[in-house]
């Protein structure tokens, strides 16, 4: 198929996904197509005449992905040149006919003053946070899907210094740090082809990575056994180090990181999966996407170590909920704790001084 045929079949997605509000598109049958825009899904009309004018678009996206129809079966996960990620799932497996959902990746990401602007974060954390990175300690952005981890991730990693060699690990080019890290190496997991070769994972490219002399390694999301050689890694030397991690509340990220563990080594005593856990882990920042649509840090929360057979957590800032105002918009406020973090003396060990201030109730 030529690539104007290509464009030709696309016709009927370009109004969608050249308005820039539009960050998720979602086709669940040729009748009924709903986009995300400012947290909100909404209804537009169908650009499709029927399931078979729908199956034509999908198969010229997976074209452009070096992907057919026939090779792929009947769930498909791809990623576009421009970033943006696709997934298909056609009958018999899906019973309402082809669904497609198109996740568009713009390449901008939010600037620190824009995410305080936005009210998802207050100068406070992110002065915290700083300090943190500069410290080297061990970072986990958690939250649910959409919740905005990759953004975050994307606004701490831009704390990393730009004399550094930092490696990134990701299952999709998303991360774009700052031009002036003159010693950044990218490197993107690959799916096997049609004949189930060639795969390389998440696993092997962090084990390789850990090869490539990193000050600095940050990994885009850990899902499976990768989780073990992340921990083990900062347990070992490569401090600083920071990822993304799917997860409901601090508590659960412990839950999920001790499960993910076992899929790598079952062997492993659960009491020695959190011992390393307990040691590699500073701080776990968690956001949510709320009810509102609005993006949130709703805690930033120190991993205190080992109590008993217990790992401990205190929380040093969290977003305090005050009600919701005549436009629907959730109010509050970002506020201390009065915890005082344990890791103060790294602070001081990297010549950071934070006021105590900062940690006192507002």
């Amino acid at each position: 198929m030529s690539a104007k045929q290509d464009t030709n079949k696309l016709a009927p997605l370009e109004p969608i996904l050249s308005d820039p509000d539009v960050v998720e598109v979602m086709i669940d049958g040729y009748s009924k197509v709903y986009v995300e825009k400012q947290g909100q899904f909404v209804d537009i009309p169908t650009p499709f005449r029927d399931d078979e004018h729908l199956l034509d678009v999908i198969e010229a996206i997976l074209e452009m992905a070096g992907r057919t129809l026939k090779e792929s079966g009947p769930m498909v996960d791809v990623r576009l040149s421009d970033g943006s990620r696709v997934n298909v799932v056609l009958p018999p497996v899906s019973l309402i006919g082809p669904v497609l959902t198109i996740r568009k990746f713009t390449g901008r990401y939010l600037s620190v003053e824009e995410v305080i602007r936005f009210g998802a974060v207050s100068e406070d954390i992110i002065e915290f946070l700083r300090a943190c990175v500069q410290a080297r300690l061990n970072i986990i952005t958690a939250g649910g899907v959409g919740s905005g981890k990759t953004t975050f991730l994307n606004i701490v990693a831009g704390m990393l210094p730009p004399n550094e060699r930092i490696v990134t690990v990701e299952n999709a080019g998303e991360l774009n740090l700052p031009e002036q890290m003159k010693r950044l190496v990218r490197m993107e997991s690959r799916p096997s082809n049609a004949k189930g070769e060639g795969e390389v994972t998440i696993r092997d490219l962090v084990r390789n990575a850990l090869r490539m002399r990193p000050d600095r390694l940050v990994v885009g999301e850990v899902r499976g056994p990768e989780t073990f050689d992340i921990l083990q890694a900062m347990n070992t030397g490569h401090d600083g180090s920071m990822f993304t991690i799917h997860a409901n509340s601090p508590r659960d990220v412990l839950a999920r990181l001790e499960m993910q563990v076992t899929y790598a080594d079952l062997s492993v005593p659960l009491l020695s999966i959190r011992q390393m856990m307990a040691s590699a882990i500073n701080l776990i920042t968690y956001q949510e996407r709320l009810q509102d649509g609005s993006r949130k840090i709703l805690k930033v929360t120190e991993v205190t170590g080992m109590q008993g057979d217990v790992i401990g957590l205190q929380d040093i800032f969290e977003f305090r909920r005050t009600g919701v105002n005549e436009e629907g918009r959730i109010t509050g406020s970002f506020s201390a704790t009065g915890r005082i973090p344990g890791f103060l003396d790294r602070f001081r060990a990297a010549g950071i001084e934070l006021p105590l201030s900062l940690f006192t109730p507002t």
